[in-house]
């Protein structure tokens, strides 16, 4: 058991499936997962191990934001032996040709967020996929015919930004969206040593404004699990 997750050891695979959402966690534990069972349910962020295609896998919410996330990912790499963390989520498309519903695979995460510059004394780090994942991602989406595109993201701080054209540089740079967590998940995962990989849906638009109905984002979201899934 850890200070965040309730888990005994060897309740929680190898592989693990990280939504920011704890509620997505319980949601892709009842509707994907044979024999789910609730490992963790510390501060109501949900953690659950089953089976998918025969394989134990685990699903663990962490959050929203870098703080958050970095708490889970370490955790459950130090604590309960993770090897292979697949997070799947949702961001916001910096791109025209990024639309809403499609899924972004992270090859690489820029950030605003000051978490690497503590580490190497303001030093550019570049948190990057592991090679392997995103590869196998890449074949397992053209066979099943799901496209993807494959590019940088951007992790930043801020939800709620007070300057609204601060999105123009990243996307001047090829930035393809973004969201709050990958930067952080790569950065830990070289840290330990262990495979990860961002699996990313657009819900929202920000050039456009455009934002996906609530009554789509199921649907729309079951592509990118699945995806996730056959990956793991």
């Amino acid at each position: 058991m850890s200070i965040h997750i309730s888990a005994a050891k060897g309740e929680i695979a190898e592989t693990v499936l990280l939504p920011g959402d704890p509620l997505r966690a319980k949601w892709i534990a009842e509707h994907f997962l044979e024999e789910a069972v609730q490992y963790s349910s510390v501060r109501g962020m949900y953690g659950y191990t089953g089976k998918f295609g025969g394989k134990k896998i685990s699903v663990q919410g962490t959050g929203m934001g870098i703080p958050s996330a970095s708490i889970y990912v370490h955790e459950l790499i130090n604590d309960y032996g993770a090897k292979q963390l697949i997070r799947i989520g949702s961001a916001g498309s910096y791109q025209p040709f990024v639309k809403v519903r499609d899924i972004v695979l992270a090859m690489a995460a820029s950030t605003n967020s000051n978490l690497n510059r503590r580490i190497f004394d303001h030093d550019t780090y570049a948190p990057a996929a592991d090679a392997e994942l995103l590869i196998k991602a890449l074949k397992i989406a053209g066979k099943d015919r799901i496209e993807v595109r494959a590019g940088n993201v951007l992790t930043s701080d801020t939800f709620y930004d007070d300057h609204p054209d601060e999105y123009k540089k990243w996307m001047e740079y090829g930035v393809l969206c973004v969201e709050m967590e990958t930067a952080a998940l790569y950065t830990l995962a070289a840290r330990f040593g262990v495979r990860a990989l961002a699996v990313l849906t657009i819900t929202d638009h920000v050039i456009t404004g455009e934002s996906m109905e609530a009554s789509a984002r199921e649907t729309s979201l079951r592509d990118m699990i699945k995806l996730a899934l056959q990956l793991a």
